[in-house]
């Protein structure tokens, strides 16, 4: 219950807040910090420092940031703050998901659910302390994108995710999660038809995919 309210309930709680001081183009770009605090938090349990891991995502760190540079506002200091504690949640949440995996063996399908239960008292907390009951959907297509993306895309999502991390090494986790952004913009594109500048995406892309590389490689050498 612990990681879910971590990874999934007070991470959002930090993400979505920063919309408040920050436009969706800055939030977006400061997420991509979070493979460096996957590899640093994994070396401080192991009391160890694993170089390539470190190489591998802030090389995935910096094809992220080719793809989502933007100019910043003068005052997004606190915004900044917020993404940061999201993305250190997000972190913490993975890397103790794979490591109580790896010493008790899990039933995913068996023991997710306190992850969701967990998750859904922080925000429940949220909804009471910041929610505003007015600013519910009114129409059947806006439940229907709500209950999408609560049941599919988070409920369905974060359970494959989780289980998907465990499978892999650190430094694969860590790439993977800037890997998600250039695979987000490819489904604007290709399904919603929404803009995107090609070349950086492509070089970005690239670039994450190299770190993936290098991490691989250093994890079956």
């Amino acid at each position: 219950m612990a990681i879910g309210a971590v990874q999934i309930g007070l991470m959002y709680s930090f993400y979505y807040h920063s919309f408040l001081y920050l436009s969706v183009p800055e939030v977006l770009l400061f997420t991509v910090m979070t493979p460096v605090y996957i590899t640093l938090l994994n070396d401080l349990l192991n009391k160890s420092f694993n170089r390539t891991f470190l190489t591998s995502a802030l090389i995935a760190m910096f094809g992220a940031i080719t793809i989502r540079f933007t100019e910043l506002t003068s005052d997004y200091f606190f915004g900044l703050l917020l993404v940061q504690g999201a993305n250190l949640c997000f972190a913490i949440g993975q890397v103790s998901y794979k490591r109580l995996s790896a010493q008790h063996s899990l039933i995913h399908r068996q023991s997710f659910g306190f992850f969701f239960i967990g998750a859904s008292c922080v925000l429940a907390l949220g909804l009471v302390l910041f929610g505003n009951l007015q600013q519910l959907p009114t129409t059947g297509q806006q439940w229907g994108i709500l209950i999408y993306l609560g049941l599919i895309a988070s409920g369905i999502g974060y359970f494959v995710w989780n289980v998907g991390l465990t499978r892999v090494s650190v430094g694969e986790l860590a790439v993977m999660n800037n890997a998600l952004i250039p695979a987000g913009i490819l489904v604007n594109l290709l399904i919603w038809n929404k803009e995107a500048d090609l070349i950086r995406l492509g070089i970005g892309s690239l670039i994450i995919f190299a770190a993936l590389v290098h991490s691989k490689r250093a994890s079956s050498g």
